[in-house]
């Protein structure tokens, strides 16, 4: 059983995304360490870009404060080493298709592989683009996570059909961030998916609040939480790693709920 299996082993995940190197990287190993010991199931790592199309204002906001501060990729690489150093836990990047021709196909996917990334999502890559990444993720190991939106109906069983790791649901339609509450038929959605698939579905895009979470989790394996945490960071800056790890501790209870 892969990492990425094992996060959704018998529980409902809950799956905390942060902006590498915001406010800078040694905060971001801490808060690494922090979200595992307050029950998360697997992390995203933002790798910061300068044109993040699918992020609201918050999570655009910590890609620059990131890379203002000197972020790049290599930094990046090298504190996922130290990383793994400490803990197993499942990780996936998350960036932008230009982050990783910038530095060759190949090249960075062997290299994430080889500091043990279990995953990459990227965005901008639509199913009918996928495939020349998808097989160099398969050559090294890696799953390439496929998102679904609200719009996709019949094409939902396609994209789950040749999906791997797991199904990243998107709740809203329109850019990350934190919504007041989320009227999409996620339950709906992840049916679609089981039914062409086995598969985990985890749902992002909006949730923030432990109700909302509760709620998504009782149709689905996990859930994805972005803005509210990168909202902290960018709140309480190298001080924020004790309120993220509270608030992941909230969220992580409300999915135990869920899961009862």
């Amino acid at each position: 059983m892969s990492r990425i299996q094992e996060a959704f082993n018998g529980k409902k995940a809950f799956i905390p995304f942060i902006t590498c190197g915001d406010p800078d990287l040694e905060t971001t190993e801490k808060l690494v360490y922090a979200m595992e010991e307050a029950g998360a199931a697997l992390i995203e790592l933002g790798i910061p870009f300068s044109d993040p199309t699918a992020e609201g204002p918050v999570i655009q906001a910590a890609n620059l404060r990131a890379l203002s501060g000197g972020v790049t990729t290599d930094k990046i690489f090298e504190m996922v080493e130290r990383i793994r150093r400490q803990t197993q836990i499942p990780l996936v990047f998350m960036t932008y298709a230009n982050v990783v021709f910038s530095r060759g196909t190949e090249n960075f996917v062997k290299r994430a592989a080889e500091i043990g990334i279990d995953g990459l999502i990227l965005p901008d890559v639509p199913y009918e683009e996928k495939e020349e990444f998808d097989s160099v993720c398969r050559q090294y190991g890696l799953d390439l996570i496929s998102l679904i939106a609200p719009t996709s109906h019949e094409r939902i069983r396609m994209i789950a059909e040749k999906a791997s790791g797991f199904v990243y649901c998107v709740s809203s339609l329109g850019v990350t961030g934190t919504r007041s509450s989320i009227t999409t038929d996620t339950g709906a959605m992840v049916r679609l998916v089981k039914e062409a698939a086995d598969i985990p579905c985890a749902v992002g895009f909006g949730i923030s609040t432990p109700e909302q979470a509760e709620e998504i989790a009782r149709s689905s394996d996990g859930v994805i939480v972005g803005s509210a945490i990168v909202e902290l960071c960018g709140q309480y800056g190298r001080d924020c790693v004790p309120h993220v790890a509270e608030y992941v501790r909230k969220m992580c209870s409300c999915l135990y709920c869920a899961h009862e």
